[in-house]
């Protein structure tokens, strides 16, 4: 049993995660794309949505920010028999929900237990170090995994208004884990790699990518005060849309590394500001959602997944592996196709649903082919991660 804790795939969280969320999210759209009609207690679209947020998305998030966390405090990271039932409680909540009668419950516990697990874990280090800055990272874990129980609260309790509402917070309070993210690493990677200024954001900016969309999902998770909650999206959008134009450089369009952050950045602005605007003209409410959904979160987890890995496995980030462009252009035709979707109906709406799952398939099932080996294999500068 030693031996199995100590093996590669457990010495980082994005290791397992990284894996687990590309071959997971590839089934799941394909199945959600190809009319799977989801378990007696969760059907359809809401076993769709529930599972790209809290399963597919949820998944990146934590893989990201537990690896992250060991290089911003200089502490160890979550590994070994800890990262192992982290992955357990993941895989158990995915598997549940397949249970009939109980199982949903049963999800909706393990589930929430594994975000608020990952952010004892989260916390631990940022304590022991006392790394202030990190703190708000940990409560929007603790957040995150709120949405997720009020979402099964309400499915429990069987009030369709209010889960429509739940599964928007969740996705609303994943945005603002990419404007955490993408504050702290846009502008940085961007100076790093071409050799510009990096841009200094205002503190008040900064914040209000994570407490602006955190507020708007705690508010559409309680479905109180619709108004307040779409003015606090629609800032947020225009908040990110703004931050893209004050970081763009046109030598990024050379850099498939950088572009694909700058994409899955502005799709999740874009988005926001058409979840907000949905509160005057109810239609741009779709079309928000999957901006964000696949253009935001389907793109910005490919980036970073792609980077991250070959940093943290000891591989040259630049240039990256020739598959790794082509995936990239691969979920950008997925979110095009998607968007595309919410405009038309009938066959053209079938079509179009499934062309796109298939691409954003496609691209996630690329991205395993060719890092899964990287990331079950010790680094390659026999470095420890």
């Amino acid at each position: 049993m030693t031996a199995f804790f100590k093996h590669p795939v457990w010495a980082m969280a994005f290791r397992p995660f990284y894996s687990l969320a590309a071959l997971y999210g590839a089934l799941s759209i394909l199945l959600w794309g190809f009319g799977y009609t989801g378990t007696p207690e969760l059907r359809g679209f809401y076993w769709h949505a529930h599972e790209m947020i809290w399963g597919y998305a949820g998944l990146v998030v934590i893989a990201f920010l537990l690896t992250a966390v060991a290089t911003w405090t200089g502490q160890p990271p979550t590994r070994g028999g800890v990262l192992v039932g982290l992955t357990a409680f993941w895989l158990a909540a995915r598997i549940a929900v397949f249970i009939p009668g109980w199982g949903a419950t049963a999800s909706g516990i393990l589930g929430t237990l594994f975000f608020w697990y990952g952010a004892v874990c989260m916390a631990l280090p940022v304590i022991r170090s006392k790394n202030k800055r990190n703190y708000v990272a940990v409560f929007a874990i603790v957040v995150l995994g709120c949405t997720h129980a009020a979402f099964h609260f309400q499915l429990h309790a069987g009030n369709a208004s209010a889960l429509l509402s739940g599964l928007q917070s969740g996705l609303i309070m994943v945005s603002g884990f990419i404007g955490l993210i993408g504050m702290r690493i846009i502008s940085f990677f961007t100076s790093k790699r071409l050799n510009v200024p990096q841009i200094p954001s205002p503190v008040w900016v900064a914040h209000a990518s994570l407490w602006l969309p955190m507020l708007t999902a705690m508010l559409m998770a309680h479905h109180a005060l619709p108004w307040l909650s779409s003015a606090f999206a629609f800032a947020t959008g225009v908040i990110f849309t703004v931050q893209v134009y004050r970081w763009w450089y046109k030598a990024v369009l050379k850099e498939p590394m950088l572009w694909i952050l700058f994409a899955g950045y502005l799709f999740t602005g874009l988005g926001l500001i058409a979840v907000g605007a949905s509160y005057f003209h109810t239609p741009f409410l779709n079309l928000g959602v999957h901006l964000i959904g696949v253009g935001g979160i389907g793109v910005l987890t490919l980036g970073m997944m792609a980077r991250t890995a070959l940093g943290h496995t000891g591989n040259s980030i630049y240039p990256p592996p020739k598959s790794v462009p082509i995936a990239f252009w691969l979920m950008i035709a997925a979110t095009v196709i998607r968007i595309i979707a919410t405009f038309v109906s009938g066959t053209g709406y079938t079509h179009s649903i499934r062309t796109s799952a298939v691409l954003f398939a496609l691209s996630l099932l690329l991205y395993a082919w060719k890092y899964i080996p990287w990331l079950i294999r010790p680094r390659a500068d026999g470095k420890p991660g």
